[in-house]
């Protein structure tokens, strides 16, 4: 498999050398030169296979060549040491719980089997990650590479626009982990990481990849969880949807790529918050980037999303074939605090401010669609909301062990401005 710069400006390049670089030379992201379908055998024994078995048989064809199968099981069964089950919320409506891992959050799933990628292709060669987030991928991708020899992982992060669990998941943990804390937005932190990818001569002096899902090893693997889902439904025999909280828009390219591989997904819904640029490009055919501005879903507060390029090489750079794959809504927080009330109030489940996002698209649309079988993801343990979740729902959230035994720890973070030049000193001067 070879994979291609959506720019078209560098020549293809493996597998290995697309998760080592994680930008292409050319500043695009790369992208598989085909998307290969599964058998009809796969989606026969769908129903009985785990995490770790779709996870070899899916991401096989992407590897070949740089990985061998013992390997790349070996690299599944690593990642997939939690679930992601499906939990019945209302009739024909189910939450993918993708908050099983250990920072809990979906983003476990990417940023451990970009990790162990790593791990293997680096070899005996320093890489640092640069990585910007606007809250669960600093601590995914920071715990994911914890420790790994020859890896150093530099996280941005905007100032008092995470929550303070998500903050502290990834600034105490210090060893090979540094935090920078961004007077700006999540957008203007990744604007300075692409910056950073684009200095010569900082390139010249050190080896960069990303972490992000700009990184094709990030992005791929969200892929499985979506086989995985539709299986613990397919035998109801009903048109399946799958509402996914969108603001990067990497985790519903994930989900896209699968129904390109051959899942039979009847549709997909882009959910989204005010940050809701995506939601306009589906309505009206045009991408209108924007600041960014905050709300109580923060990871979805993109105004610029970066895999919006993929969907377009997806689609063939058709908006009218992807609008007829993706239906889009949007919803403000008052909305979203009050799905989060009324799903507790009938079910007793409780939402995270993404996944009552997801809920609220999905429900919109089942309206239309009641015979459908419904899913959304929930992205995120509603402990890492817990200020927001109590204050809809009126009982304290359970905090989790391995989020609560981070509050004792010290926050070690390196204020800079938003500035790209302030990234590319600090590297020059503290990553020699």
């Amino acid at each position: 498999m070879k994979y291609y710069s959506t720019h078209r400006q560098s020549p293809e390049v493996s597998f290995k050398t697309a998760v080592l670089t994680g930008l292409a030379p050319d500043k695009g992201l790369y992208f598989p030169e085909k998307i290969p379908v599964m058998e009809k055998s796969f989606f026969e024994k769908l129903p009985a296979l785990s995490l770790p078995e779709i996870g070899y048989h899916f991401l096989k064809p992407y590897v070949d060549g740089d990985l061998s199968d013992e390997a790349l099981k070996k690299s599944m069964e690593a990642v997939f040491s939690f679930d992601t089950p499906l939990a019945e919320v209302a009739e024909n409506q189910y939450a993918l719980e993708l908050f099983h891992g250990p920072t809990l959050a979906f983003k476990d799933v990417g940023a451990r089997t970009l990790a162990r990628f790593m791990a293997l292709f680096s070899g005996q060669d320093k890489t640092t990650i640069l990585v910007a987030t606007s809250g669960d991928t600093g601590s995914a991708v920071a715990q994911g590479f914890l420790g790994i020899p020859h890896v150093d992982v530099v996280v941005l992060y905007p100032k008092n626009k995470v929550s303070r669990l998500q903050e502290k998941q990834f600034t105490t943990l210090g060893q090979n982990i540094t935090a920078l804390e961004v007077e700006g937005t999540f957008d203007d932190c990744q604007r300075m990481v692409k910056t950073a990818f684009a200095h010569d001569e900082l390139n010249r002096k050190m080896r960069l990849s990303s972490a992000n899902s700009i990184n094709i090893a990030r992005l791929l693997p969200q892929a499985i969880y979506y086989f995985y889902a539709y299986g613990k439904v397919a035998r109801q025999n009903k048109p399946v949807v799958i509402s996914v909280p969108t603001g990067n828009l990497g985790n519903l390219n994930a989900g896209l790529l699968a129904k390109r591989a051959g899942l039979p997904v009847k549709q997909f819904i882009a959910a989204g918050n005010r940050n809701n640029v995506f939601q306009q490009y589906l309505e009206t055919g045009v991408l209108k980037t924007r600041a960014s501005v905050p709300t109580i879903s923060n990871a979805m507060d993109v105004g610029n999303p970066s895999n919006f390029v993929r969907i377009q090489e997806l689609y063939g750079h058709s908006y009218e074939d992807a609008r007829q794959a993706i239906v889009p809504f949007h919803f403000t927080d008052d909305e979203t605090r009050q799905a989060i009330a009324t799903v507790y109030r009938k079910t007793s489940y409780m939402l995270d401010p993404h996944g009552a996002v997801a809920w609220l698209g999905l429900s919109e649309y089942m309206k239309q669609h009641p015979d459908d079988c419904g899913i959304f993801l929930e992205t995120a343990h509603p402990a890492k909301f817990y200020t927001v979740v109590e204050k809809e729902i009126g009982v304290k959230v359970p905090l989790p062990e391995r989020l609560s035994v981070r509050l004792n720890h010290k926050k070690r973070s390196i204020p800079v401005k938003n500035d790209p030049q302030e990234l590319i000193d600090f590297l020059m001067e503290h990553k020699k």
